[in-house]
């Protein structure tokens, strides 16, 4: 079992988002239940919330396709946070992903909305899973069952991390979570520092899935 603190107080529409998801309760085949984590790297992130597809180019949200980007201020600073997958500005959807490492390289360009409280040495396992040349699991990771903790809190959790935390540095290209399109992916390695116009990984999903 996995649970994560969401960051409503920062991101509420993101939490929300992911939360009705999780519980299904808005209908219409909205639901994490029964979906894949369709894309694997060590050591950097596990990707999930295609239930359309199933395969990094589908997904939606509950407010529809896609929804803009809520805020960027909190950092890809640790392990374990929960962040949004998109294809660029203002295109998350129902993808998502949870980090093995602090990414920087991420931070500006992908929602941080939660962190794993519970269950890290799941996402350790589904993190060590073969893989193809795509990054795409060789077996089925699939998230059996989903919901939200009904319980009230005893006590209020860990605040977000700080906005202003330093991140850390890192001479490892780095890889982008992104949303596909129709295409065959083709993964890249990219710059630690990528450019304003793109990367290539950014640019699979033109419509990090």
């Amino acid at each position: 079992r996995v649970c994560f603190e969401l960051f409503s107080s920062v991101v509420p529409r993101t939490a929300e988002n992911f939360r009705c998801l999780a519980t299904g309760e808005c209908g219409g085949g909205l639901h994490y239940e029964g979906s894949r984590f369709h894309r694997v790297i060590r050591g950097f992130m596990i990707q999930g919330g295609d239930f359309t597809r199933g395969d990094g180019t589908g997904g939606e949200s509950i407010y529809g396709a896609r929804f803009k980007d809520e805020s960027l201020e909190l950092k890809h600073d640790a392990p374990y946070l929960l962040s949004m997958a998109n294809a660029g500005p203002d295109t998350n959807g129902s993808q998502f992903f949870v980090t093995l490492r602090p990414t920087p390289h991420l931070d500006g360009k992908h929602v941080v909305f939660g962190r794993c409280t519970r269950g890290t040495e799941v996402i350790e396992a589904v993190a060590k899973v073969a893989v193809d040349r795509s990054d795409r699991p060789l077996v089925d990771v699939v998230i059996a069952a989903s919901g939200a903790d009904p319980r009230p809190r005893a006590s209020p959790r860990a605040s977000p991390p700080s906005p202003a935390s330093p991140a850390p540095t890192t001479a490892v290209p780095e890889q982008e979570p992104v949303e596909e399109d129709d295409e065959e992916p083709v993964v890249e390695e990219e710059e630690e520092v990528p450019e304003a116009g793109g990367t290539a990984a950014e640019r699979l999903g033109r419509p990090p899935g």
